[in-house]
């Protein structure tokens, strides 16, 4: 049981701490530059929605705002199935340009962005999302890094609001996540791209997965073609936060569903000897973080084992039955997750609680096609 507990321990404090500990110190040493220029490649705007009727007006609206040559710009409108008025809404701005691709029966984001995919004629093509906002000078700037022939792929920063009251988790759950794609496209490239807003180079989009999660399969494409995927810490995809900690966990099983689904799918990028420092931050970034709450589960089983071992194991045990019981107590008070100490052991228990849930879903099969877009505010 001491082997068990301490390497669990090693195996945790990797995940968590080594890791981006590592990937700083490789960055400090390793930067990888690239050549940015003002470049006006022809580009295609994706946006996709289901039942958005709500979000999509003000999205659009906020696109045709876009500081970009008209000629050279397109903007592409999917509804997914919708039952409300999305189509009927995209539809009123034919006339400004939007083109609409409709899915009469309902097959999921990504089938929706690939339909919108064959008509579109950009060089560079932009996905994004209709409950976000941007800036007008985005698309200048996003573009201007494939003036690079290594630069494949260009994703953004997300910028999430963060309420006065209530759940705070993925606000922190974000700030991390940007944190450590800044230092893996230092080094060489992203692992995965920001759902919220991304372009890449049309022939990376050539091998579409229509029921895998884009955002991901196209960061592993862009290594896979010889590229780099990179993020712009300028270009800033600004959402409102997830209304619920129930949404909050949905959300995050949809995830990591989508991300084991695409994982398993391009087990060759795990090979070194062949994409270098990439298998590794593959390795670490995903799957270390999807295995997370196993390792979790055998240090708390086999400190209970070894709670007459010594003070070690004692105070081992009692912080992590005391954080579970924060992180617990926080799920049905939202009030104490506004409080420090509550809100990380929160964070922490409802992630390895997702991650549960998603294996649960992904070993039966369900790779969680259909979408349920978050309610932001």
């Amino acid at each position: 049981m001491t082997w068990t507990f301490w390497l669990s321990v090693g195996v945790v404090a990797y995940t968590l701490a080594g890791y981006p500990t590592l990937l700083w110190i490789v960055s400090r040493f390793r930067r990888q530059a690239h050549r940015q220029a003002s470049i006006l490649p022809s580009v295609s705007i994706i946006v996709v929605a289901y039942n958005a009727q709500y979000n999509i007006e003000g999205r659009i609206r906020n696109l045709l705002e876009i500081d970009y040559p008209k000629d050279n710009i397109e903007i592409i409108a999917g509804s997914d199935g919708s039952t409300d008025g999305t189509a009927d809404v995209i539809r009123s701005f034919e006339g400004a340009g939007v083109k609409l691709v409709e899915s009469r029966e309902r097959k999921g984001k990504h089938h929706i962005q690939m339909l919108a995919r064959e008509v579109a004629r950009g060089e560079i093509l932009v996905f994004t999302d209709a409950s976000i906002r941007t800036e007008a000078g985005v698309i200048r700037r996003m573009v201007s890094h494939f003036a690079d022939p290594q630069i494949g792929a260009v994703c953004s920063v997300d910028v999430v609001g963060e309420p006065r009251k209530g759940w705070k988790g993925e606000h922190f759950y974000v700030y991390g996540e940007m944190g450590l794609r800044r230092l893996e496209a230092h080094i060489g490239s992203l692992v995965s791209l920001s759902g919220a807003l991304f372009g890449v180079r049309r022939e990376i989009c050539e091998g579409w997965h229509p029921d895998m999660s884009s955002d991901f399969f196209l960061a592993l494409h862009t290594v896979e073609h010889g590229y780099r995927a990179i993020l712009d810490p300028e270009c800033q995809a600004h959402l409102g936060f997830v209304k619920s900690q129930k949404a909050e966990l949905t959300r995050k099983v949809r995830t990591i569903v989508h991300g084991l689904v695409v994982f398993f799918s391009h087990l060759n990028l795990l090979n070194p000897f062949r994409y270098g420092l990439f298998a590794w931050q593959l390795a670490s970034h995903k799957l270390f973080r999807w295995l997370l709450p196993f390792p979790v589960m055998m240090v708390l089983i086999s400190n209970a084992f070894l709670w007459k071992q010594g003070l070690i194991y004692q105070i081992s045990l009692i912080a992590q039955l005391l954080g579970y019981s924060m992180g617990l107590a926080s799920y049905f008070d939202q009030r104490l997750a506004r409080l420090t100490l509550f809100k990380l052991a929160h964070f922490f228990v409802l992630g390895n609680m997702a991650t549960l849930v998603a294996w649960w879903k992904f070993i039966q099969g369900d790779k969680i096609v259909l979408w349920e877009p978050s309610q932001r505010s």
